[in-house]
């Protein structure tokens, strides 16, 4: 599961760089917001929750939610026992959060730059989230 967690990260990280970069590209030149534009947003919003969900799995099977329950103390004084099992859930499940944010959002905008600067901002911050908390170390 973990492995799959991993290689799952890697299709999510392209992805919504993708989808950042085009919405940047969209506002910058004030591209009309077509199906492509609206495909990719979805397809990130997609992978991204899917990757939350396999997670989860591994999160609840890993042995770091099992130091968590045994002593949390202990865990919370060791920088990489925190980050893996305190401080990299909580990032990505906030980092999804504004993700679905900036989906729900873009519906309700009625022109093209706006649904593009909405894209670009919660997307953007939901990337930046998630590069801020990858456990960069046991990752590659």
């Amino acid at each position: 599961m973990k492995n799959v967690h991993s290689y799952w990260a890697y299709l999510v990280l392209a992805i919504l760089i993708f989808a950042v970069v085009n919405a940047v590209i969209g506002v910058a030149k004030k591209k009309k917001f077509t199906d492509k534009d609206l495909r990719v947003g979805l397809f990130a919003l997609i992978v991204s929750h899917i990757q939350l969900l396999i997670g989860l799995v591994w999160y609840f099977m890993s042995p770091w939610f099992s130091a968590l329950t045994e002593d949390a103390g202990a865990v919370m004084k060791e920088k990489s026992l925190r980050l893996l099992a305190v401080e990299h859930p909580v990032m990505m499940i906030l980092a999804i959060v504004f993700i679905t944010i900036g989906w729900s959002k873009h519906k309700k905008r009625t022109t093209d730059n706006a649904k593009f600067k909405t894209f670009a901002i919660f997307y953007g911050i939901g990337l930046l989230l998630m590069l801020s908390k990858i456990p960069w170390n046991n990752w590659l």
